[in-house]
């Protein structure tokens, strides 16, 4: 399986993005499997943004809600991350991933820097 996303860029504060990731058609042959976003700040840990269940669920990491949004298209092999009123903290790495079971799949990452 293999993930890449896009739609990373230099935006001003308050302003909005909306990343993209694709998965390999071959994860829908799975069951169970999991969509999402991590973010990884200069000097920080990775975090969890957000993911989508293929069955539809969703959940947020602290760092997802309020002005993150995930949704996943209709053949389930892609999702897209939208973030509102988007502030300097922001800045970071954004990873997709897809879990299958236990393994990760990761994308190179796609940067994401907000002015002030």
């Amino acid at each position: 399986v293999q993930v890449v996303e896009s739609g990373g860029g230099l935006v001003q504060s308050g302003g909005s993005l909306r990343l993209s990731c694709t998965a390999s058609e071959d994860i829908a042959r799975f069951f169970d499997y999991k969509l999402g976003w991590y973010c990884q700040a200069p000097g920080k840990q990775r975090e969890l943004v957000a993911f989508m269940v293929d069955d539809g669920r969703t959940e947020y990491g602290d760092s997802g809600r309020d002005r993150f949004t995930i949704s996943m298209d209709n053949a389930k092999t892609s999702v897209y991350l939208e973030i509102n009123n988007l502030k300097p903290e922001d800045t970071a790495v954004y990873y997709c991933f897809a879990r299958i079971l236990e393994n990760y799949y990761w994308g190179q990452g796609t940067q994401v820097t907000v002015s002030s």
